[in-house]
């Protein structure tokens, strides 16, 4: 036999993603490349590792003794890497962190400037729903989570990081307001909802059930991207946080409906388990965040302010 490190690398990846479009996003290759290698990776093996059914990837039993192998090299060459940067005095490791969707438009401005000066630091960042943010919180999968509303079940340390804005949008296709619409507008209008699990969807329903709204048609849809390109398009409103529609409402494609007791606010919080060792590199994280906090809202979120 004579695999690679990229072909166990790329198995792995598609054994965890059960998908070879995703894997290629993840590792930024092509799907073709990733196609390709997988396939030399299979040839050299009497077994089949993967399998098809109903348009579904699937890795087989033989498959999954493989992955497992693959991960235990993968993690000593990942080591290796470790301790000789370490031996050369960098800050090393896995810095993993887990977001709500709507937190991908926050985080990476906190932590650029961290990752260009430590660059033996590895980062794994998961952008989900707040339900499964919490989960992996809970379950020890990651150092840290971002999330807008601290989750109750569980204890948290955490740190505050900046407002959240939630407002109720429309687009191009309703008219524009100077007051708030009334009741019986509101319930006229087709609204669009995120998934079960969603701080947004939760925000949202709790909005209208405090006003005693009815709802006359409800669409739902599983990405705060998803819901802004319906909106777009004329197929509802919807209460969207203000970070994901900075450059639809300069360009007009969205507006802004005013509406009493709107906006919500609530604030993003960067959170990690009290019991948690954190390890070299996320404990660096932490302070590199506290300490330029302050700082990065300044510099790339004052447009906060205009709305």
């Amino acid at each position: 036999m004579n695999y690679t490190l990229h072909q166990l690398q790329i198995f792995f990846k598609v054994a965890e993603t059960k998908s070879i479009t995703k894997a290629a996003e993840e590792l930024f290759l092509t799907q073709p490349a990733v196609s390709i290698q997988l396939k030399n990776f299979q040839e050299q093996f009497p077994i089949p590792l993967t399998e098809v059914v109903g348009r579904k990837l699937f890795i087989t039993d033989f498959g999954q003794e493989i992955v497992k192998a693959a991960e235990k090299i993968l993690n000593e060459v990942h080591a290796i890497n470790y301790r000789t940067m370490a031996f050369a005095g960098e800050l090393t490791g896995r810095l993993k962190i887990s977001v709500v969707s709507t937190a991908k438009y926050v985080i990476p401005y906190f932590l650029a400037e961290f990752m260009a000066q430590n660059k033996g630091v590895d980062l794994i960042m998961d952008v989900t729903n707040k339900a499964r943010v919490v989960e992996s919180l809970e379950a020890n999968e990651v150092d840290f989570a971002m999330v807008s509303v601290l989750p109750k079940q569980i204890k948290t340390e955490s740190v505050e990081l900046m407002q959240n804005k939630l407002f109720f949008v429309g687009g191009m296709q309703h008219e524009k307001l100077n007051k708030p619409i009334k009741k019986e507008q509101f319930e006229e209008l087709p609204l669009i909802y995120r998934e079960q699990g969603s701080a947004t969807r939760n925000a949202m329903e709790t909005f209208i059930k405090g006003n005693a709204f009815s709802i006359r048609k409800k669409i739902e849809l599983t990405s705060n991207e998803a819901v802004k390109q319906a909106i777009i398009a004329g197929l509802g409103y919807s209460l969207m946080p203000l970070i994901g529609i900075k450059n639809e409402l300069r360009t007009g494609e969205l507006q802004i409906i005013p509406i009493a007791g709107l906006p919500v606010v609530t604030t993003w919080n960067l959170v990690w388990l009290p019991a948690k060792k954190l390890s070299p590199a996320a404990m660096a994280f932490l302070e590199h965040v506290t300490a330029t906090k302050e700082t990065i809202i300044q510099q790339k979120f004052k447009w906060f302010e205009e709305y």
